[in-house]
């Protein structure tokens, strides 16, 4: 009987996040990803056979895990309110998980997508499809409730609060807890606006 696992996968994938929000995709090597985890060169390659099936795991993990969270606070049905909260929510998570909001920042193309499992890159693209319909479900559903162009939704449920949060993020800092307020403000004048 062997012993039980010391690490989890979640323990790689969060010493991969911090090491890549520290210096990049250069940065994520496997012995690297396993030293910042506190495990061994082996106990890594029990659980993600090379890098590239790594990388794909650290950005379906915390992609998934964003979108999760993101779709509760919107709402179902989402409603006005409901996007203000979520353009808010955008701040306050990227706040909390500054390395995972760093890993979304640098989008999936940071990832080497081309070189994942093949599975991998069907489960992207089928999760990346799903969301992009949400959200475009989202936006129709708000355009009907409030007669507001759906351009103007889109930019104040998505736009608006990633460009708020991407300076910080790209200067590898959390964004300040006036960003939520700010945030707030703005995209409840934007769908006030008629």
């Amino acid at each position: 009987m062997g012993r039980p696992p010391v690490h989890s996968d979640l323990d790689f994938l969060h010493a991969a996040a911090a090491l890549f929000a520290g210096g990049g995709d250069r940065a994520l090597t496997m012995s690297s990803v396993a030293r910042e985890a506190g495990a061994s060169n082996g106990s890594i390659y029990h659980r993600f056979p090379d890098r590239a099936s790594l990388l794909a795991a650290l950005w379906l993990r915390t992609s998934r895990e964003f979108e999760h969270e993101y779709f509760a606070v919107l709402g179902d049905p989402p409603t006005r309110t409901g996007i203000v909260g979520a353009a808010a929510w955008v701040v306050d998570w990227c706040r909390g998980h500054v390395p995972e909001a760093i890993v979304l920042q640098a989008g999936i193309r940071a990832f080497n997508p081309t070189e994942w499992p093949e599975s991998a890159r069907a489960d992207a693209a089928a999760t990346d499809l799903a969301t992009q319909s949400r959200i475009a479900a989202a936006v129709r559903a708000v355009a009907k409730q409030t007669g507001l162009p759906r351009d103007q939704i889109a930019f104040a449920m998505l736009d608006l609060p990633l460009a708020a949060v991407r300076p910080h993020l790209l200067a590898g800092e959390a964004p300040p807890n006036r960003v939520t307020a700010l945030v707030r403000s703005l995209v409840e004048r934007v769908l006030a606006a008629t």
